[in-house]
């Protein structure tokens, strides 16, 4: 049989503990056993007045000042753990002992009183300790019967030892086997506290250092905690308090997003821009600079019967690949462009040349439609032999100030002529005065790209592609040109703006990042969002692009 007590180094702090607090009860039970007794063996009342018995008085006053010192050494001197034990426990069995000898042996009922040290003893001592102190105990009481039986001449009833002796032994195994179980689950608890300690410092470390921003979020879009990353994405100062994802008007798409998810929960990830903002009071301060474009993941915690649930939001700063892709692209884009122009061009202006004399002596079917697909692309290979050139063209942009009413009222005069449009498909919102810097050919160039996209998609009916100013949470003005047909999915959105990436078969994948670089060439910024409009139906989601200039708006009315 093991003993209930480890070795000690075997024992954690926490166990040690807990050991010393239970020998500390141990000695305050012995404290009330101590005042029991001397009010009930060393004090009598009689002829209407107080009595001392001066043996049991002095041995219970005895009993009592050695209860007050291992109290006090227990207390102060937290030391030699089963010296002390062994100390009190033998003090027990001997003040016990000479009690039961001065109250007249197995008559008094005294033999009791052993159950209590040799308890503290099967608790707190080794197995083979309480065992012998169990054996001192019963040896007592049989050799007090023996002793009365030969010198003394009584018939002292010697069963009854016996039968103490053996629920000596009975009691010190099972309380000893109860104890030892107890012990080891608070070793095992204490160890797995322990680990959850050390396991929570490494998360700690993990989260803090983590690139990936993290937030913690409950149904009502209420945040509770976050990590730094993601107080360096949403722009916050501070700690994270808990605060609403909705008090803040740059984090609207966020909120936007999570209410999304729970609505329909999905493993895909979410896109959103976080557009600059700045708060400069309130609990919820935030400032930024530049948009930062945010890709989302989320995680539903099982919070089991907690009324309000708890949500994990992943956010990663997707703007840094996104320019890391392209510089790499545009690396390997150098050097074509450094030899397209012979290599490439002139080759292929004499296919297109042969193609067109050929055109003036074949006639049939046939050959029409043959001389129609090299024509077709020869003219998409020349577009973007000339999409790349232009890449390398970084023209100064003309930074005089452009008045946006008039410039997209002719904007939509030319796009409609082209394309053949009723008037009313492509609807402009009011400008009002508001003037931005941005070069007019280039403007004109990227919302040319734009419309040219829309069209596509777009219903045709009336006011299915919109053209419109709005401000931003910080007063700078944007852009918006959105069509009602489907939106980007989030897998095309995650390579949208990256050069020779298309979903068309007739598209060169140059024209929305030729839009972007001379966007960034303008000091203006080119993204997709995903927004609700309600002008495009009730509650209905959709995307858009979105062009955000770098000044802030001019005062005027921006539809």
């Amino acid at each position: 049989m093991t003993s209930p007590v480890p070795p000690k180094a075997a024992l954690s702090r926490e166990a040690r503990t807990t050991l010393w607090r239970s020998l500390q009860t141990f000695t305050i039970t012995r404290v009330v056993i101590a005042l029991v007794l001397l009010l009930y063996l060393g004090v009598s009342f009689s002829g209407g007045g107080l009595r001392l018995d001066g043996v049991n008085t002095r041995t219970c006053l005895a009993y009592l000042a050695a209860a007050l010192v291992f109290g006090a050494l227990g207390t102060w001197w937290r030391r030699r753990f089963a010296l002390q034990l062994g100390c009190q426990i033998a003090v027990d069995l001997a003040v016990i002992s000479l009690l039961y000898l001065e109250t007249g042996g197995m008559r008094s009922g005294l033999a009791i009183l052993y159950l209590f040290p040799l308890a503290g003893a099967a608790i707190l001592a080794p197995l083979t300790l309480a065992l012998f102190a169990s054996a001192v105990a019963t040896l007592f009481l049989l050799a007090e019967s023996t002793w009365q039986v030969f010198m003394q001449e009584r018939q002292p009833p010697l069963m009854q030892a016996g039968l103490y002796g053996a629920a000596f032994f009975a009691g010190t195994l099972l309380v000893n086997r109860l104890a030892a179980r107890l012990i080891k689950q608070e070793e095992l608890a204490a160890q797995r506290g322990a680990d959850l300690r050390v396991q929570q410092a490494i998360n700690g470390i993990v989260i803090a250092d983590v690139g990936d921003g993290i937030l913690v979020v409950g149904d009502d879009s209420t945040v509770f905690t976050g990590n730094p990353a993601a107080r360096r994405m949403l722009g916050l100062e501070g700690e994270v308090a808990a605060f609403r994802l909705g008090e803040a008007p740059g984090l609207e798409p966020l909120d936007q997003a999570f209410a999304d998810w729970l609505g329909a929960p999905a493993e895909g990830a979410a896109f959103v821009t976080v557009k600059p903002y700045h708060e400069e009071a309130g609990p919820l301060r935030g400032r930024r600079d530049q948009p930062v474009h945010l890709k989302l993941r989320f995680a539903r915690v099982d919070t089991l019967d907690v009324a309000l649930g708890r949500s994990v939001v992943f956010m990663q700063d997707v703007s840094a690949i996104e320019n890391q892709a392209q510089q790499l692209k545009l690396a390997s884009m150098g050097r074509l462009t450094a030899s397209i122009a012979h290599e490439v061009r002139n080759p292929l202006s004499a296919i297109g040349h042969a193609t067109a004399l050929l055109a003036e002596d074949l006639h049939g079917p046939a050959e029409v439609r043959l001389l129609k697909i090299m024509g077709d692309n020869v003219a998409r290979v020349n577009r973007m032999v000339e999409d790349i050139l232009q890449l390398s063209r970084k023209v100064q942009p003309n930074g005089e100030p452009l008045r946006l009413a008039a410039f997209l009222a002719e904007l939509k005069a030319e796009f409609c002529e082209t394309h053949d449009l009723a008037d009313d498909i492509v609807h402009v919102g009011d400008a009002g005065d508001n003037t931005v810097r941005f070069d007019p050919l280039h403007l004109h160039e990227v919302l040319l790209n734009l419309l040219g996209n829309a069209i596509r998609y777009a219903s045709r009916a009336p006011a299915s592609i919109r053209i419109f100013p709005a401000r931003d949470a910080a007063g700078r003005i944007e852009l918006h040109v959105q069509d009602d047909g489907p939106g980007i999915t989030p897998e095309v959105r995650a390579h949208l703006f990256e050069p020779f990436y298309t979903t068309s078969s007739k598209g060169t994948g140059l024209g929305l990042y030729l839009a972007r670089e001379l966007c960034l060439n303008n000091d203006a910024k080119l993204d997709y969002e995903y927004r609700f409009d309600a002008a495009m139906g009730p509650r209905r989601a959709s995307g858009r692009f979105v062009i955000s200039f770098s000044q802030p708006a001019r005062e005027g009315q921006a539809a």
